[in-house]
Formats: structure tokens, sequence, C-alpha cells
């Protein structure tokens, strides 16, 4: 199992929108970065993910799961060359960890999210997994 975040603006699709999907899930569209593409394209299923508030908050505020291989993204018009996977909401954070917090861990420095940005599709290590799952609060890390 590999391990992911998913950075989305609240405003446009926040986390609660994420859960009110329901398990069926929903397309992660409109990603328009070859990275972040290919992040996605190696996705398998059942694989979790941090649900991130970027730009209004700041902070992860939930679990997510992948629930649909990589396909055509449905918002790219035709473009053959942008695909999404379909995530759903497994769980909320017990206490939502912010990027102020992880930047501040030493033991998260090398996560892409303090790395890499602008990446709105990041890969997690199992470490970065771990104790972000700890700063999070919970007893174990949902696996």
């Amino acid at each position: 199992m590999a391990f992911w975040l998913y950075k989305s603006e609240p405003f446009k699709w926040s986390w609660q929108m994420q859960k009110d999907a329901g398990a069926k899930g929903t397309e992660w569209t409109g990603v328009r970065n070859y990275l972040a593409r290919n992040n996605m394209r190696a996705m398998q299923i059942g694989d979790k993910g941090f649900f991130y508030h970027s730009n209004e908050g700041l902070e992860i505020v939930g679990i997510t799961e992948v629930c649909a291989l990589s396909h055509p993204d449905s918002t790219a018009e035709g473009d053959a060359r942008w695909d999404c996977v379909d995530i759903r909401a497994v769980r909320d954070v017990p206490s939502p960890v912010t990027l102020k917090e992880i930047k501040e861990n030493p033991k998260l420095s090398n996560m892409a999210l303090v790395t890499s940005m602008r990446l709105s599709v990041q890969p997690v290590t199992e470490d970065e997994w771990i104790e972000v799952c700890r700063m999070a609060g919970f007893d174990s890390p949902p696996r």
C-alpha cells in the first residue's frame, strides 16, 4: 500500500463535500500537472491519503482511500493526457494537523508538502504517514 496527499481549496471542494459524496467517492479531477497525474497513475485500490485544505485552513483534515484506478479525467474535455482516480472519505482526523506543525517537525522536513508545496497530489512515505497520524491523535495509523 502507498500513501498520498490530496490538496483542495475548501471553497471549491471541501472535506465535508468529500464526506457527503459517500462510499462511492468522487473523481479527483482538474489536475493539470504531469507529476501529479503520474502519481495518480501509480495509485492502487485501497491506497490511503491525507485530505489537505489548501489556501484556507492549511491543514490535514481527513483520511481518504482510492476506490477507482486511474482513468480519463471527465473534466479534461477530450484531452487524453489527463487522468484522475476516484477517492472516498474514510474518516476525519481526530485533530487537524496544520502546515505550520508539519514544518516545525524535523521528522517531516523532507515531506513533499514542505518541499514541493505547489504539487496538488503528492506521495507520502510510510514514516511520514505514521508521524502525521500520530500528530493527528490516532492511536494507530489507519491502514
